[in-house]
């Protein structure tokens, strides 16, 4: 069985565990704490020191969060269907990133002086994302995408960040509530697990 071994916080590992449980795929999840274990028995393992760290069935290991998902979109027919649908994927996850590095410095480098500022721009941040993204459907239209996980649960953590940030963007508030009303999406955040995992590692949110 596939299995994803990560930290117990939904960070680089949530868009994977929700595309894997949305698209009925069975993985055992592993969680790499405490920091002994995964100092001297995860790390040394991982081809980059990082994970989350996704290990198919039949053994073959990836660390990476975008290169899993890339893996898992290619496997799972989740890439579009030609050239210029995965490459508009491609540059709509890539957006996505930018954005997520910049989220993540000022949550662990920056929180205090650093929150409002990066309230205060996001509008201009989540601009691009409302024209791509249709008043229907997902990234590539009807079919969904690996992106589309990704997307998903960066505008989630964006609205708990900042209740409301989507109110003046009514096509992504659309998405993201289509997004949440998947049954495996739906699925994944009935959990105990979901609900009482924290969204970074050091709390802040």
């Amino acid at each position: 069985m596939p299995s994803l071994a990560y930290f117990p916080v939904r960070g680089r590992g949530e868009s994977i565990r929700t595309l894997l449980i949305d698209n009925d795929i069975a993985f055992e999840e592993v969680n790499v704490l405490p920091r002994e274990n995964w100092e001297n028995n995860w790390k040394p393992k991982m081809q980059f020191g990082q994970c989350p760290s996704y290990t198919d069935d039949d053994g073959f290991q990836l660390v990476q969060s975008n290169a899993i998902l890339r893996y898992l979109g290619r496997k799972y027919d989740l890439y579009g269907s030609n050239n210029q649908e995965a490459s508009l994927v491609d540059m709509i996850n890539d957006g996505v990133e930018d954005v997520r590095i910049q989220y993540t410095r000022m949550i662990y480098q920056n929180y205090e002086a650093g929150k409002e500022p990066y309230i205060q721009e996001l509008p201009k941040k989540l601009e691009p994302f409302e024209k791509l993204i249709k008043s229907s459907g997902y990234i590539l239209g009807e079919k969904i995408s690996w992106a589309d996980y990704n997307l998903y649960d960066f505008l989630d953590i964006q609205t708990i960040l900042s209740p409301g940030c989507l109110d003046s963007f009514p096509n992504l508030k659309a998405y993201l509530d289509r997004m949440k009303a998947r049954p495996g999406v739906q699925k994944r955040r009935q959990t105990d697990n979901f609900k009482n995992m924290p969204v970074n590692g050091n709390g802040k949110q």
